[in-house]
C-alpha cells in the first residue's frame, strides 16, 4: 500500500458509542495493518489504553476523508455525548488536520482546512456554554508546531469572546491565531525541535518565522487580521520586540491577543529543559514580571479565560 493513500487520525478523536464508518489501520514495520474495521467498535479502556503510548499513530484511506470529518461532525451533534467527550472529539481530530496543515506543501488546502476547523470550534462553542472551559482544560501543552498552535487558536478564541469579539472578526480571530506560526514550515526542522535552549545563530533564524509566514500568507487569500497575527504576535508594548519593534497602539488588535495566549501557552508547556508552569502560576507571572510587554485590559480578561477552564475541572487537571 501507499503511504500516500492514507491520512493519520488520533484514536482519541473515535467514540465507543458508534461503530466506526471506515477502516482503521495501524502502521508496523513499513506496513498499514488493519486495526479496526468498517462495522467495528472500540472500547473506551482501549482507547485510554493507547492516549499516553501512541495516540497518533493510527490511519484511515485519505479517501475516507470526508466520512471521517462526517462522522466526528455526527458526534459533535449527539445529544448522547457529555460536553466534554464532544470537546475531546473535537479536539483530537483538528489536531490531525492542523499536522497536515503544516506538513501540507499544498498551502492553498492547508488554509482552508484551517477555516473548517475554525468553524466547528465556534459552533461547538455557540452550542454548548461549557465547550470553552473544557477545550481549554484538554490542552495538551506539547510544543510540536501543530499541538501548540491548536492550542494557542483555542486560547485566542476564548480571549476575543469575552472581550466582545464577533461574527466575521472572530473567524479571522481563529484563523490568524492557528496561522500564527505557519512561517516555522521555512526554519529548520532541528532548530524547531531542539530539546535545549536555542544559540544565537539558530535563535536568529527563528525569529525570522513572521517574515516567513507573512510571505507565505501575501501569496493566498486571507485578511490583513490573519496576516498582522502571524507577522505582529512577537511584537512587545514596549516597542522591543520583533520584527518591526512596533510601539502597543502600531499592533494589530488581535495580534496583541496572539501574543498573549503564544506566552501562555509556552510558559505552561512541558519541554526537556523547562518545566511548565500551572496555568494560575503562568498568568500571575505574566501579570508580575511581564505585563509592560502586553495590552493592559487583554491581560486582565486573560483571567476570565482561566476562570472559564477553572468552572468545568480542577487546574490540576488542566496541566
Amino acid at each position: 500500500m501507499n503511504e500516500e493513500k492514507f491520512m493519520k487520525i488520533r484514536l482519541s478523536s473515535i467514540h465507543p458509542s458508534a461503530a466506526v464508518p471506515f477502516d482503521i489501520f495501524v502502521h508496523i514495520g513499513g506496513k498499514f495493518i488493519h486495526y479496526l474495521r468498517v462495522g467495528d467498535f472500540i472500547s473506551a479502556e482501549k482507547i485510554k489504553s493507547f492516549e499516553r503510548r501512541a495516540p497518533d499513530v493510527f490511519f484511515i484511506y485519505s479517501s475516507e476523508r470526508l466520512n471521517y470529518k462526517k462522522y466526528v461532525r455526527e458526534r459533535m451533534l449527539s445529544d448522547q455525548l457529555p460536553s466534554r467527550e464532544k470537546a475531546l472529539i473535537l479536539r483530537e481530530s483538528s489536531l490531525s488536520m492542523m499536522e497536515e496543515l503544516f506538513e501540507n506543501p499544498d498551502v492553498n488546502k492547508a488554509l482552508n482546512e484551517s477555516k473548517e476547523i475554525i468553524n466547528e470550534f465556534i459552533s461547538f462553542m455557540d452550542q454548548d456554554p461549557e465547550a470553552m472551559g473544557h477545550l481549554i482544560g484538554l490542552s495538551s501543552h506539547d510544543f510540536y508546531t501543530y499541538n501548540h498552535s491548536l492550542d494557542v487558536g483555542i486560547y485566542s478564541l476564548g480571549l476575543a469572546k469575552v472581550t466582545g469579539i464577533k461574527g466575521t472578526d472572530l473567524h479571522d480571530m481563529g484563523q490568524g491565531a492557528l496561522l500564527h506560526d505557519i512561517g516555522k514550515r521555512h526554519v529548520n526542522v532541528d532548530i524547531i525541535c531542539k530539546s535545549g535552549p536555542l544559540d544565537e545563530v539558530e535563535w536568529a533564524q527563528m525569529q525570522k518565522h513572521p517574515q516567513y509566514g507573512l510571505s507565505i500568507l501575501d501569496n493566498y487569500s486571507v485578511s490583513d487580521a490573519v496576516r498582522a497575527c502571524c507577522f505582529e504576535h512577537h511584537e512587545s508594548f514596549l516597542g522591543n520586540g520583533y520584527p518591526q519593534q512596533l510601539q502597543g497602539h502600531e499592533i494589530h488588535p488581535m495580534a496583541r491577543i496572539v501574543a498573549i495566549t503564544d506566552t501562555y501557552d509556552a510558559l505552561t508547556t512541558k519541554r526537556s529543559y523547562n518545566a511548565p508552569m500551572s496555568p494560575s502560576a503562568a498568568l500571575n507571572f505574566m501579570k508580575e514580571k511581564l505585563s509592560t510587554r502586553y495590552d493592559a485590559d487583554l491581560l486582565r480578561a486573560m483571567f476570565e479565560v482561566l476562570f472559564q477552564m477553572e468552572s468545568v475541572m480542577p487546574l490540576a487537571e488542566a496541566k
